[in-house]
């Protein structure tokens, strides 16, 4: 590895990082929690502080199944050059600052994706079909399968005739049975990709489908029984225990997808700079993400919050689970999703649920919703334009 190289890498890695903090600072450090501070459940830094220890934790354990995507999955017959990864990260992460400027949350998935392609394409690359319809089927089916199932729970929660002393911990066990099964690094045999529920059959030294399922049915149970206790022992403190349980999973499912968006552009890079691993940049794109959540994530924390609509517990919780269980679904497939996205989709639909059209802003809504749509198209043509400029 000659000088210059070493020169670039670590002008890419810098980029990496920057894109990483904006990551932190925006999306993935303001989404998860932004649910539980509209509900009053916890304030506004500390839940920058949660967010972004968990969601550090998730990019190390979940994060590379999307880095590999973005990295290589997103353009084919080419390895993209360090210029053009230097390229992808700073336009990618100047869009995200001008959303954090601005109060508007700019879709981190839309800019990196589209700056990828664009770039891949205009130094010659092919087009991956497949995975851009994966990619497109996500993102256009997340408001209404988010929104909807969000709709749904904000229905059943406040009805009288299901009372919350067993809805919630029905509710949260099923979260409890995707949670012991999502996949995480190291947690395998020797060190490989592996569930939790794989870890308890190694231990009790059983296996095959009949023990999966009754380590996951024993999980599901148990993680209920103990937030049915607590429910029922105090109904206010029940819940925001829960809401803070759910946006603890859901940080740490946004630090698992989010990060693939700042380090993923690096992968091909690593080929040729044998000392760096995929883990060493995982951990550096974790590292960057928790210092954004800390230091910028509390502004758009509350313009999450505050600004589309006014949160109660309720439908806190019903914007959370299928914000945890969309980003987990991403993750398993490797898809780079906005959690933006997925976040403010599931507010409206459980504010559709609760308070019909006067619980949202919908001028707010709108301009959201072009945000994203700009943001890709945008992020597309500035890469492609200024590759086939200077690159």
């Amino acid at each position: 590895m000659d000088l210059a190289f070493t020169a670039l890498f670590v002008a890419a890695a810098l980029a990496s990082l920057f894109m990483a903090w904006v990551i932190g600072a925006g999306s993935s450090g303001a989404t998860p929690f932004a649910p539980a501070v509209g509900a009053n459940a916890i304030g506004t830094m500390r839940a920058a502080l949660l967010v972004g220890v968990f969601g550090f934790v998730g990019a190390v354990t979940q994060g590379g199944n999307v880095s590999e995507a973005v990295g290589s999955g997103l353009v084919g017959g080419m390895t993209m050059p360090v210029a053009g990864v230097i390229l992808v990260l700073v336009l990618g992460a100047g869009l995200m600052a001008v959303g954090i400027l601005t109060g508007y949350p700019i879709a981190t998935a839309f800019t990196v994706t589209g700056a990828v392609i664009g770039v891949g394409l205009a130094l010659g690359g092919t087009p991956v079909w497949a995975k851009y319809q994966q990619i497109a089927t996500v993102w256009v089916l997340t408001p209404f399968v988010g929104g909807g199932i969000a709709y749904a729970i904000a229905s059943v929660l406040p009805r009288p005739d299901v009372p919350e002393r067993y809805s919630v911990p029905v509710l949260v066990g099923l979260v409890a049975v995707v949670l012991v099964n999502v996949q995480f690094s190291f947690l395998g045999a020797g060190g490989a990709t592996g569930t939790a529920s794989g870890v308890t059959q190694r231990l009790l030294a059983v296996e095959g489908p009949a023990a999966a399922v009754a380590v996951t049915g024993v999980a599901a149970v148990g993680v209920a029984a103990a937030v049915r206790w607590d429910v029922g022992r105090d109904r206010r403190g029940g819940l925001r225990h829960v809401l803070l349980a759910l946006g603890s999973l859901v940080a740490f499912s946004a630090g698992g997808s989010q990060v693939g968006l700042a380090v993923g552009p690096l992968i091909p890079l690593l080929e040729s700079v044998e000392t760096v691993s995929l883990v060493a940049v995982l951990v550096g794109g974790g590292v960057g993400m928790l210092a954004g959540s800390w230091m910028g994530a509390p502004r758009m924390i509350k313009s999450l919050a505050q600004d589309y609509s006014s949160l109660g517990p309720r439908r806190a919780i019903s914007a959370l689970v299928p914000s945890f269980l969309i980003a987990q679904l991403a993750v398993l497939l490797g898809v780079p999703v906005s959690f933006n996205e997925i976040v403010v989709s599931a507010i409206i639909g459980s504010g559709a649920a609760v308070g019909g059209r006067e619980a949202v802003d919908p001028e707010k809504i709108l301009l959201t919703a072009g945000a994203w749509a700009g943001s890709f198209a945008l992020s597309f043509g500035l890469a492609y334009g200024a590759s086939a400029l200077v690159l």
